[in-house]
This record gives C-alpha cells, sequence and structure tokens, in this order.
C-alpha cells in the first residue's frame, strides 16, 4: 500500500506508520455513534446560577493570582463566509441582470442593498476610488460587480484570501474593528491575569501569518495604552502531524496527479495539540467569529468572569481534595461528603465508586486528577450544531457529560432522534479550563482524548469523490474525559459570523 515515496511523505509530516494504518482502518469500519441517554437539561446536568455576580466578583478579586490566556480557533479562510457572494459574481458574469438576481435571491438583496452597513464599506469605497470607480453610483446603477471584485480579490481588500480573524467586523464612530481586536478587546477584560497581562492565543494557517503580524504590529499599542494593559499575542499553526489521509470510496489512499498521498487537515479536534502547548492556569476558549460590538459586550462580560469564578472555586475545591487523598486515605465522612461533591458538582456517575472505601478512594483521586472545563450553554434557539448531553460508556454503561456534535449521533435510530428533538440547549463554545495538577504540574491533554470519536466526512478533489477523516472535536472527543461542568448562559453570548449577511444583523451593527 505504501511505496518509498508515501514513506518520505509520512516521515516529513510526523506520522508513524502505526497511524497511518489506524486511519484506513477507521475508513473501513467506520465510528461507532455515541450512546445518548438523555440530554442535559437545567439541574440536570445544567447549572442555573443565580450569583453571577457573585461568581464575576471572585473571578474579578482573584484571576491576579492566576496565568491566564484566552485561545482563539481562527485558522479558517474566510472564503466560506464569501461563498453566497462568490455564487452571485458567477451569476453576474454569466450575465444575469442584477435586479433579477436580487428579486430570486433575498440574501442578495439584502447584502448589494445595505452594503453601506457593512464595517469595510468605506475602505472599499476607498479601494474603488483610487481606481477611478465611485462606489455610490456604481450601487445606485446596480452595477455589483466591481463592487464584489474590489471586496475579494488583491486589487482591493482581498477579503477571500484572508482569515475571519482581519475581516472588519464593526463600526465605530471613530475607527472599524476587525474580528482580531475585539478579542483583544475582550482580553483585556477577563483574559488579564498576574501582572496585568493578558495573553491570547490565536490558531491560524501559515498563509494567514504575515498579514495577521503585520495588523497586529499597527493596532497593538492602542489597545494597551486605551485598556491599561501589556498584551502576549501567541499564535501557533496546525501540527502537521495531525493531517489526516484521504481514501477513494475503496477506502484506498486517495493519490494526486503525481502518485503522491493526500492528506487533509484533521478538523478542529487537531487542534487539542495547540491547546496542549500552553502553559497557563486559566484559558478560556472561544471562537473567532463570535464576538459584539461594545454596547452588548456587558453580558457577555460579565457572564465569562462568572464562568472563570465558578471554574476557580471548583477547582480549589478539587486541588483540596487531591492534597487529602495525597496525604492518606480519607475518614468515612470524608470519603462520603468528597464522592458527593464528584457526583454533586463534577456530574460524576455514582456507580462508578466501588463500596470498599480503599479502591474508592482510589477511584476519586483518578476521578479528580484531570483537567477541568466549565462550559458556558445557551437555550437552543434551532441553530444548527452540537449540545449538552448525558452520554453512556459503552464498557460499563456510566453516563458522562458531553458535549455532541449531530454527527456523532445514529439520526436513524428513531430513540436517539427523539432525545435530540428534546435537547433545550446548545453549545456556543464559551469555555474555560483549568489544565494544571494542584502541584503545578500540566496535564498531557492527549490522555483525555477518546479517540473513537472522529467522523468521516464524503468529500471531492479534481472531480473524483473521495472520504476524509476528522479527528475528535476539540471541545468533543478531545475533551471527552475531562471533568466537565455546564452552566446555562444569556443568548447574547452567542453571536457567531458564519455568512458575510450575518454582520447586517442588528447584534454586529
Amino acid at each position: 500500500m505504501l511505496n518509498e515515496q508515501d514513506i518520505r511523505h509520512l516521515e516529513k509530516k510526523g506520522i508513524t506508520r502505526e497511524a497511518f494504518l489506524q486511519q484506513i482502518e477507521h475508513f473501513k469500519t467506520g465510528f461507532p455513534p455515541l450512546i445518548l441517554d438523555r440530554p442535559a437539561t437545567i439541574g440536570d446536568g445544567i447549572e442555573k446560577t443565580e450569583t453571577v455576580d457573585d461568581l464575576a466578583g471572585a473571578y474579578d478579586k482573584e484571576h491576579g493570582r492566576y496565568m491566564v490566556s484566552k485561545f482563539v480557533p481562527a485558522s479558517g479562510a474566510a472564503t466560506r463566509m464569501f461563498k453566497d457572494v462568490f455564487a452571485w459574481r458567477d451569476l453576474l458574469n454569466a450575465g444575469v441582470d442584477a435586479g433579477g438576481l436580487m428579486e430570486k435571491e433575498s440574501a442578495a438583496a439584502a447584502f448589494f442593498k445595505q452594503m453601506h452597513r457593512f464595517a469595510f464599506w468605506d475602505k472599499l469605497r476607498g479601494a474603488l476610488e483610487k481606481d477611478g470607480f465611485d462606489a455610490k453610483r456604481l450601487t445606485s446603477k446596480g452595477d455589483y460587480l466591481p463592487l464584489v471584485d474590489y471586496l475579494l480579490f488583491e486589487h482591493g481588500l482581498n477579503y477571500a484570501s484572508l482569515p475571519k480573524a482581519l475581516i472588519a467586523f464593526h463600526r465605530y464612530k471613530y475607527s472599524v474593528r476587525t474580528a482580531m481586536e475585539e478579542h483583544l478587546v475582550e482580553g483585556a477584560e477577563y483574559a488579564r491575569g498576574a501582572g496585568d497581562v493578558a495573553r491570547i492565543h490565536f490558531t491560524l494557517s501559515p498563509e494567514h501569518i504575515g498579514p495577521f503580524e503585520e495588523t497586529l504590529a499597527n493596532v497593538l499599542k492602542t489597545y494597551e495604552e486605551a485598556f491599561a494593559v501589556s498584551y502576549s499575542i501567541s499564535h501557533s499553526v496546525q501540527k502537521p502531524y495531525t493531517d489526516t489521509i484521504a481514501v477513494g470510496l475503496d477506502n484506498l489512499p486517495f493519490r494526486e496527479g503525481d502518485n503522491s498521498l493526500l492528506f487533509r487537515p484533521g478538523g478542529h479536534g487537531s487542534l487539542i495539540e495547540n491547546l496542549n502547548d500552553l502553559d497557563d492556569d486559566v484559558i478560556f476558549i472561544k471562537n473567532i467569529d463570535n464576538v459584539v460590538p461594545d454596547r452588548l459586550k456587558g453580558d457577555g462580560m460579565r457572564y465569562k468572569k462568572a464562568l472563570g469564578g465558578l471554574l476557580l472555586n471548583i477547582k480549589t475545591a478539587i486541588d483540596a481534595w487531591m492534597r487529602k487523598l495525597d496525604k492518606g486515605p480519607l475518614s468515612d465522612k470524608e470519603y462520603a461528603e468528597a464522592v458527593d461533591f464528584a457526583v454533586q458538582t463534577l456530574n460524576v456517575d455514582p456507580r462508578v465508586f466501588p463500596g470498599d472505601k480503599h479502591l474508592g478512594c482510589r477511584v476519586l483521586y483518578t476521578t479528580f486528577d484531570r483537567p477541568l472545563r466549565v462550559c458556558g450553554m445557551v437555550k437552543n434557539e434551532g441553530e444548527p450544531g452540537g449540545g449538552p448531553f448525558w452520554v453512556k460508556d459503552k464498557r460499563d454503561g456510566t453516563r458522562s457529560l458531553q458535549i455532541v456534535e449531530m454527527s456523532q449521533i445514529d439520526m436513524d435510530n428513531p430513540k436517539q432522534a427523539e432525545l435530540v428533538r428534546q435537547a433545550t440547549h446548545f453549545n456556543p463554545v464559551d469555555i474555560v479550563c483549568s489544565v494544571k495538577k494542584y502541584t503545578g504540574e500540566k496535564y498531557d491533554l492527549n490522555r483525555f482524548v477518546d479517540r473513537d470519536t472522529g467522523f468521516i466526512s464524503h468529500k471531492s478533489k479534481d472531480g473524483k469523490e473521495l472520504k476524509a477523516l476528522e479527528r475528535p472535536g476539540l471541545w468533543n472527543g478531545a475533551m471527552a474525559f475531562w471533568n466537565t461542568v455546564f452552566m446555562e448562559v444569556p443568548l447574547i453570548t452567542f453571536n457567531p459570523v458564519k455568512t458575510i449577511n450575518d454582520l447586517l444583523r442588528e447584534e454586529h451593527q
């Protein structure tokens, strides 16, 4: 199956032969679906706290003792954000009348009629004017092709080739902010730790590093002065060894025209390796496109701090129990209290604890001795994507809290599909983590990944069908064996920008 060229290719990427063969086996056997026990709901896996201000206040009081950072997955290009714009451009190029296009496509009508509302409008006008175009005249005449071309391509804003981090999201009275800049503003508020340093780590694609660093250099001092903070901004790229092999429909390696193997990025689950490289005490995780203007930041910041406060409270309790367990066996009373804490606070299935106290103390130690995440959950308003569920372990039937994607569920099973319909909450990727033991030793996050929770998708390359393998998702299988706590947060904390027209929503104006 592998020739000498293939072996050199694997070695260059850092992928072992065993890992390659395991990936091929996954294509043959597939991944078993998760078995949902029930959706997590308020009072049954999701905490609805009435002490948000107390938790936020506790975080404000304590966070200066810790190295705090923010981890922002930002590897994707903005191309998908402009998918509809490319389609409209093709139609206009093909001679479709602009008026007819907008009559047929409501999204196109909203885009072209409201271009002046986008934060990038003034910059787009300036780029057009340099080449003798009047943007207002073009819009009034319905001559939209120059507008689209200058928005997407290199002679204009070149947005089709930039990361979403560098797209202008919001307009202010005297400035315009990119998504990256909004994360700097947020970071000054809740990712500020010891020494008034706000640490933010972005994951990027290699081709985006140059534009990102250039933009950052131009704005960083402005935000440091505005918020009286020192930023420590870092970035990384997805590790080459996390790429996965592509196969044909026959499950044999898919080969390019030069007969070389085709590898694809392994999905956001690959970023567990990047997260594993951070050496911070408290790490917030939030996607690059989920930001709002300043006028709407209040509740989001309040709940971010509340998540952080809850994490610190729980972490303090875990550390105290681990210290006691390290000193020797717990008393009967202590053991009962520790088990109750594990069950009631960490959502551990009580059936994992044996009747024998000495064995139970060992189980308690391994239960506490793992990374901790506190995840915000919003009420389900019909958004596509994953959510919080109690999931059955296939080996022993115990239940654990998991963030589950629809691709992990057997929707052909009526009982499983019904549990999905009963779900009340949605995962907005609003997470704060602790990844260190009380001794200061950092956990190897790879030890807590459920390797059986990846999935296979169907793609195409050069007109040929292929299958691609995605690693266990970053907040799904990659964190399957973490201690997990869910807390309800308001819907205003979830305002992603998946398409360009999302920026026309009131929440982004």
